[in-house]
């Protein structure tokens, strides 16, 4: 199967136009799970994305022994406190990241949440009963290889966001170094599992399970560095938040991060580019598309 290349024109035309009367509620809510000791990073990048993404409001909930250090990095995201044990999400916090999810229009769980049983706990629990669009990433992904079947039996979206290490853990096999393949097996495992799947890398795939298929065309190697992934999953969650339907929103956050990359890359240089560069760079992206 061949794939559609995502272009400026395209990932335009999938993105809603804002309403002059809209207000916070019109442009969507988001809550993103993330963070643990000594990952205090992934959350900001995160929701920092979520925010320059366009989402009205950003709801940010962490384990309780990290609050203090995050609080003080948010100034647009909300941050909240969870139930924590020896520096990680107990389970005693499912209850509190249920009801905030209900009240939200997408989810994002697993930037820099670390792996331990409270965390499978909470993972576990929002993959199977939360009913609201969900993005899983990075130790989200982790907790879900070990009860992949839960993903079978969501009621709702679900987009999954892997590097090639975590596609391993969540399909039992390394993908491919031949694109072609890694396309076939990015699709397989979308029908498969009912998700949107965004194989990242370079030329990202992005599939679905109706047979939607999109490469990537932006991007360059100074992204390779930690915190992108993050500013990826908020990106995600902010455009399925805002209306847009889970695999063009996927697809279009992978363009548009993609994109920012290569805006850095010119002003700054691939060495000394940075996550956070990413997102200063997301306006001169976004302003074209509008």
């Amino acid at each position: 199967m061949e794939p559609i290349a995502l272009q400026q024109e395209l990932v335009k035309g999938w993105l809603p136009v804002r309403p002059e009367d809209g207000h916070k509620g019109t442009f969507g809510k988001v809550d993103i799970i993330a963070g643990c000791e000594g990952f205090t990073g992934a959350p900001v990048l995160a929701s920092r994305a979520a925010v320059r993404g366009g989402t009205g409001l950003v709801f940010l909930q962490v384990p309780r022994c990290v609050y203090p250090i995050i609080a003080v990095k948010c100034d647009e995201a909300m941050p909240a406190p969870l139930a924590d044990e020896a520096g990680k999400l107990s389970a005693l916090g499912v209850d509190a990241v249920l009801n905030r999810l209900e009240g939200c229009d997408a989810g994002l769980i697993g930037p820099g949440l670390g792996q331990s049983d409270g965390v499978d706990a909470v993972v576990w629990n929002v993959v199977s009963r939360c009913e609201k669009p969900l993005v899983v990433d990075a130790d989200g992904l982790n907790s879900l290889s070990r009860h992949i079947l839960l993903l079978n039996h969501r009621n709702a979206p679900t987009v999954l966001t892997p590097h090639d290490g975590e596609f391993r853990r969540l399909a039992g096999v390394w993908p491919s170094k031949e694109q072609a393949e890694r396309r076939r097996q990015a699709a397989a495992f979308a029908k498969e599992h009912g998700c949107v799947l965004v194989l990242k890398g370079h030329r990202t795939v992005i599939a679905d399970d109706q047979g939607s298929l999109f490469e990537n065309t932006t991007g360059n190697a100074g992204m390779a560095k930690g915190g992108s992934g993050d500013v990826l999953g908020g990106l995600v969650v902010s455009l399925m938040a805002q209306g847009i339907a889970p695999v063009y929103a996927a697809a279009a956050a992978v363009w548009i991060h993609g994109r920012a990359g290569d805006l850095c890359a010119e002003a700054l240089g691939q060495r000394a580019m940075t996550p956070s560069d990413l997102i200063d760079k997301l306006a001169d992206v976004l302003r074209p598309l509008e």
